[in-house]
């Protein structure tokens, strides 16, 4: 559990810059691995590599601008290509962009396939931020948000009045995600826009319009969205990962063992699996019956406690 807990917050640190510096993180990932072995670090040795990777894409990209004018999307634009298998798991959406965003995607996608043509690109909007200029009647200012909130905002330039289900619609987002961000927008802080009827929740049947008059003393303010209950995705995500270790250890060693009693199987899975988790006895037996019906293993007929493989 902690190792999944330490990802998701070397992931934000790493992908937000709020670490301290790279050098420092495998320092602590270099003591980890001592205390619990290569396999429990591995993924969070391969984040941090991603990063500096990631730095040499960037400047690349931004060689393929000057060398490429024509395509420069007159927007500043960094992008983060990470490896899958070492990040934990994000939700990505078909968000429909606004246009201006669309010629960024499309700018960055022609550089990435001068490099390679064999990786698949996919975008995680749910995690991208945004710098841009409100114009207010006061003054304007420049607003830091996320990518979500930017396509909602750039909206209101081509409508006066729109209403939830018509946000939804444009952008093509789940109900959860249009709800927080029309929260951020219109019922917390900064109330960027206006909310028919005026009040603290966000309903299917309200309207929005842009508020010309918003002021702050700041010129430059970050809207913030609504934190989500991380804690129960972390915990989905590390029983799912342990389903899969159990299976992967119990396929090991009837593999190799081919004919084996219960006792020893389990027994052998929770030595195996020792140093990453303990394993509940409950959870192998569940293993062992859905590899069952997987056609992984069988029962000995004669003997329903002895498993033999079948793979």
């Amino acid at each position: 559990m902690f190792a999944e807990f330490y990802r998701k917050k070397l992931a934000r640190r790493l992908l937000f810059d709020k670490s301290a510096n790279d050098d420092h993180e495998r320092s602590i990932l270099t003591k980890l691995k001592q205390q619990c072995g290569g396999q429990f670090t591995s993924k969070m040795e391969g984040m941090v590599t991603d990063l500096t990777l990631a730095r040499e894409n960037q400047s690349s990209f931004e060689d393929y601008l000057n060398n490429n004018p024509l395509a420069n999307p007159g927007i500043d634009l960094t992008v983060t290509v990470l490896t899958t298998g070492f990040w934990p798991s994000y939700k990505s959406f078909d968000l429909n962009l606004p246009a201006e965003m669309v010629k960024c995607v499309e700018v960055f996608r022609d550089f990435y396939q001068t490099k390679t043509k064999h990786r698949k690109l996919t975008w995680i909007y749910s995690l991208g931020t945004c710098n841009i200029n409100g114009k207010f009647e006061p003054k304007t200012m420049e607003l830091i948000v996320t990518t979500y909130q930017a396509s909602a905002l750039l909206l209101f330039n081509a409508s006066d009045r729109l209403s939830y289900s018509e946000i939804m619609a444009q952008l093509n987002l789940t109900d959860d995600d249009v709800v927080r961000l029309l929260h951020s927008l219109s019922c917390a802080k900064y109330k960027i826009l206006n909310k028919e009827p005026n009040t603290k929740n966000i309903s299917p049947t309200d309207q929005f319009e842009f508020n010309s008059k918003f002021t702050d003393k700041m010129r430059r303010i970050k809207i913030p969205l609504p934190p989500v209950d991380e804690k129960k995705k972390v915990i989905e995500d590390v029983d799912k990962d342990r389903r899969y270790a159990i299976d992967a250890s119990i396929v090991r060693i009837m593999k190799s063992r081919k004919v084996l009693g219960h006792q020893q199987l389990v027994m052998e899975c929770v030595e195996q699996l020792g140093r990453m988790f303990k394993p509940d006895f409950k959870a192998i037996k569940k293993r062992i019956e859905d590899l069952i019906t997987r056609d992984y293993l069988e029962r000995d007929k004669d003997n329903p406690n002895t498993f033999r493989y079948l793979a």
